[in-house]
């Protein structure tokens, strides 16, 4: 519900403050004085698009600031969903600088503007000649027909298996398409892995043929090594190991006059036990080293082999070459697991499909119902409104297909008269026509639709006497159960409200103005409506009548 709207430096408005009933407001002033402009500030704060050329005074910046009592409207959702401050008394502002930059505020939080209209949506519905062509939007029709249907929670079962069916359609294609380029490519995806697995890579292989490739390559050095290290060794006389024997065993023979020579004969054995363990090591490496030409070329080879890889699949590690097998492997796999993977994801999709149709027919059962239930409603409604020749129907018809809203085509068609069948309202009726259908089925839905506020902006417009005044009653209806703003110029639907709001220019400046007329400011202002200028006291009398005074 809106309370509080604050308008400074807009077009004609320096600044205006208005306190709103939860009720019926009405809003009456003559033209030109600024009714509209009003509504269009209003639009500012509801997202529409600002224009520096609204601005009043052009050096200062236009203000819009609306308050909404938002606690009954389960808003919590939506501010968490877009990182708002949650306050059930929601402030709205919209400012407009003088180089004609925008910017939006919720709770002093910084919005986008498709934020900010997805928002006001859940707050305000407003209704003219002008938004009346949302009439012919389908998706307005279905939301007219839904809501008299009570067919929300139908509605988002259905929306969640359309979208299961639209992700299981996508899945299936997607599994389709890689069977088919997996299929194109099987021959080549066959070499590549059969080449990849033939080698029998391991990690760290390389490293290790390269170290042997290495001992290969200088087998004659490594040997020539060993053979004159045993030989200095093992030599019969003059060998390292014969002759450390002979130290040893001089120093043991002075022990007895020497005392040192006990450590050096222990320290040469010790030298003598570690060398003798070489000698082994020695021998045992000559036995190791091969100089075979045959295993030269096979590590040659195999060197080769993985670095032709290498430059091939432009990698650098056996790793990557190894993960490539893997990959090429796990391509066939799909190749050869593909028909089955892909019947299954076939099977789930026409599961889905199927589900999806089933919650559509229940949707087509509820909306044909409610279509039935709309049509004599509203045409019950119109006579009221002076049309008792009018005829309304809302067709439903299946599609072929499945669409976002079920399995249905929604239309609104309308008569005037019994000479001619009905045909499309959009494309049939006058203007007033179809102001007078809106009103209708707003009225009749608005309980199911949980709209706060409707604005009607001048909606009576070429209507008069009694129409008038059932028109009046139509709204006073609605407002029972929600807030309602009422722009008119006629009293009998003046006469209806809880508030009563007059816009005028002021004599002084021409700059527009608004105030909360009393109940003796309301007799007259109503009166004026009926007689015009010059208020007479017959009109006096039939405005305290309007009024029910």
């Amino acid at each position: 519900m809106l309370q509080q709207l604050t308008v400074e430096n807009y077009a004609l408005i320096e600044k205006l403050d208005m306190t709103l009933s939860p009720r019926l407001n009405i809003i009456t002033g003559e033209t030109g004085a600024g009714k509209s402009i009003l509504l269009g500030a209003l639009g500012l704060v509801l997202g529409e698009r600002a224009d520096v050329a609204t601005l009043k005074e052009s050096g200062k910046g236009c203000v819009v600031e609306a308050t909404f009592n938002v606690e009954a409207y389960d808003l919590e959702p939506f501010f968490e969903e877009n990182d708002l401050e949650w306050d059930p008394t929601t402030v709205i502002r919209r400012v407009i600088t003088p180089a004609g930059k925008s910017r939006a505020y919720v709770n002093e939080l910084p919005v986008t503007l498709p934020t900010l209209k997805l928002l006001a949506s859940r707050l305000i519905d407003i209704h003219s000649q002008h938004h009346s062509l949302r009439i012919a939007d389908e998706g307005f029709r279905m939301t007219v027909v839904d809501a008299l249907g009570d067919n929300r929670a139908l509605r988002e079962e259905y929306r969640a298996a359309y979208g299961e069916w639209q992700s299981a359609r996508r899945t299936l294609a997607e599994a389709e398409a890689a069977l088919e380029a997996n299929l194109r490519d099987k021959e080549y995806i066959e070499y590549q892995y059969g080449q990849l697995a033939a080698l029998k890579l391991r990690e760290g292989e390389l490293e290790e043929l390269e170290a042997e490739q290495r001992l290969l390559d200088n087998v004659e050095r490594i040997t020539e090594a060993l053979g004159e290290g045993g030989t200095m060794l093992d030599e019969d006389e003059n060998g390292v190991l014969a002759r450390l024997k002979r130290m040893e065993t001089s120093f043991n023979r002075a022990r007895e006059v020497y005392p040192p020579a006990d450590s050096i004969a222990e320290r040469l054995r010790a030298t003598l036990v570690e060398l003798k363990d070489i000698s082994s090591l020695l021998a045992e490496e000559r036995e190791k080293v091969d100089g075979n030409p045959q295993r030269a070329a096979e590590v040659v080879d195999r060197i080769d082999a993985i670095y032709t890889l290498f430059r091939k699949h432009g990698v650098q590690t056996v790793g990557e070459l190894i993960e490539l097998e893997r990959e090429f492997g796990r391509r066939l796999g799909i190749i050869v697991d593909g028909d089955a993977e892909v019947g299954a994801l076939r099977l789930r999709c026409e599961q889905a499909h199927s589900r999806a149709v089933d919650i559509a027919a229940k949707l087509t059962a509820s909306r044909k119902e409610a279509a039935g239930v709309l049509a004599t409603r509203t045409e019950e409604m119109l006579a009221r409104l002076g049309m008792e020749q009018s005829r309304f129907v809302c067709d439903v018809t299946p599609t072929e297909e499945l669409t976002p809203s079920g399995c249905d085509a929604l239309n609104f068609l309308f008569s005037s008269t019994p000479k001619f069948g009905p045909q499309p309202l959009e494309r049939v009726a006058s203007g007033g026509e179809i102001s007078r259908v809106m009103l209708c089925l707003k009225a009749i839905v608005a309980d199911k639709a949980d709209m706060p506020t409707v604005v009607f902006d001048e909606i009576d417009t070429g209507i008069s006497g009694r129409i008038a005044d059932v028109t009046g009653r139509i709204i006073a209806e609605l407002s029972s159960g929600r807030q309602v703003i009422n722009i008119t110029h006629l009293p009998q639907v003046a006469s209806k409200g809880d508030t009563h709001f007059k816009v005028y220019k002021s004599v002084a400046d021409g700059r527009t103005q608004i105030r909360l007329l009393d109940a003796e400011e309301r007799v007259v202002e109503v009166a004026a409506m009926i007689s015009g200028t010059d208020v007479t006291e017959a009109a006096l009398a039939q405005a305290r009548t309007f009024l029910g005074e």
